[in-house]
């Protein structure tokens, strides 16, 4: 699991700086405890090119993969506020489990799931911005068991299926609260975990939750009355003097220039069998049809850019897709180029690969090129031309 999010890491900072340069709306109040539970969902990225990699070691190629990476949360949380603007606060969570399933060749399948719970110690900022919500920031540590659970089955061995590991990592987070009464509140936050997940790797969980605090024994703040502000008596009047005003000054408007030409995106997606033979990058006389109708359809538009994909489905290995993928673009390119209508300048050719499937690993299952197989991967072998221009 990893994740890179330093937008919090700024905001968490940003948020206790606040509270330590600006004044608090009240005077100082605490000296109370606190308990309160929280739920949410938190979120992790599976490391798909790290397991991928693992599997490669052993001799085995991934084929396809799904990742599980949100889970519900929850919090049991306790603290003791010290004064308006800090508290220390413990607290137990559980984050859940978040998972993945991948297929590989040769054939097997390899499942895997991780549970993570834990304890820790926060130091908690409160900044309050007006008589009932204040602004959040929090910074701590937290000591964490990740459980892990990996299923092997066909060529997929799994040696140690059961892993486990405790450590100690760092968590920050920011959010609001608002005041329902002084004996009840209501928190909203976003949290950042730094966790174990007990195979050698160090990643981060993201949760977002909404807690519920109950204040033992806290009253009301008390507000400091302003004084009283100064209040000049009304002068005498005078009256004023008489003021020329000139003639107004009329003047030609000012002509507004047309609006630009509206640009027009357009992206059209042809079938690999209607354009080539299965397998080839040769066009044939049914793609050249084709792509000639494009062409009137698309006349008289002022082209920026044309981009052309080639996709394949993911039967072969990556390279050969990559190669096909590519020669097809080329191919498709090359035919516009040739009809005399477009630019070879602001025309670019890219090959996809396997990488951007419409079909669905759920739909489609399996590796060998049955000609069911092939038929249901129809729609990932496909060419899209887009075109951005001005009429």
């Amino acid at each position: 699991m990893k994740t890179h999010t330093p937008t919090l890491r700024l905001l968490a900072l940003a948020s206790l700086a606040a509270m330590t340069a600006l004044p608090a709306a009240a005077q100082q109040e605490g000296g109370y405890f606190y308990g309160g539970v929280g739920a949410g969902q938190g979120r992790a990225k599976i490391d798909q090119e790290r397991i991928s990699s693992t599997l490669l070691g052993a001799g085995l190629t991934t084929s396809g993969f799904a990742a599980d990476n949100k889970s519900n949360t929850y919090r049991i949380f306790g603290g003791y506020q010290m004064n308006r603007n800090f508290g220390l606060e413990a607290s137990y969570f559980n984050m859940g489990k978040f998972g993945f399933h991948t297929n590989t060749t040769p054939t097997g399948t390899l499942d895997g799931q991780a549970r993570i719970q834990g304890a820790g110690l926060d130091l908690v900022g409160t900044l309050p911005i007006s008589e009932r919500f204040s602004l959040l920031g929090r910074v701590g540590a937290q000591h964490a068991r990740t459980r892990d659970h990996f299923v092997g089955s066909g060529a997929v061995n799994v040696l140690n299926p059961t892993p486990s590991k405790r450590d100690t990592g760092y968590k920050f987070g920011v959010g609001m609260q608002y005041d329902v009464t002084p004996n009840f509140l209501v928190r909203g936050e976003v949290d950042r975990y730094r966790v174990n997940d007990a195979v050698g790797n160090r990643g981060t969980v993201n949760v977002a939750s909404v807690s519920l605090v109950f204040p033992f024994g806290r009253a009301p703040a008390k507000r400091v009355a302003a004084a009283p502000a100064y209040v000049a008596p009304a002068p005498a009047y005078v009256a004023p003097a008489p003021v020329y005003v000139p003639p107004p000054v009329v003047q030609a408007p000012v002509p507004v220039p047309p609006p630009p030409p509206p640009v027009e995106r357009r992206r059209v997606t042809f079938s690999a069998e209607s354009l080539f033979g299965f397998d080839k990058s040769s066009l044939r006389p049914e793609g050249q049809a084709a792509l000639d109708t494009f062409a009137r359809e698309t006349a008289g538009t002022r082209y920026d850019v044309i981009t052309v994909e080639g996709h394949t489905d993911r039967l072969g290995s990556d390279a050969y897709n990559q190669k096909l993928s590519l020669e097809r673009a080329e191919a498709v390119k090359a035919y516009l180029v040739s009809k005399g209508a477009i630019d070879a300048s602001r025309v670019k050719a890219v090959g996809m690969g396997e990488s951007q499937p419409t079909s669905g690993t759920a739909n489609c299952k399996g590796n060998r090129a049955t000609p069911a197989l092939v038929a249901c991967l129809q729609p990932d072998r496909r060419v899209e031309v887009e075109v951005t221009g001005t009429k």
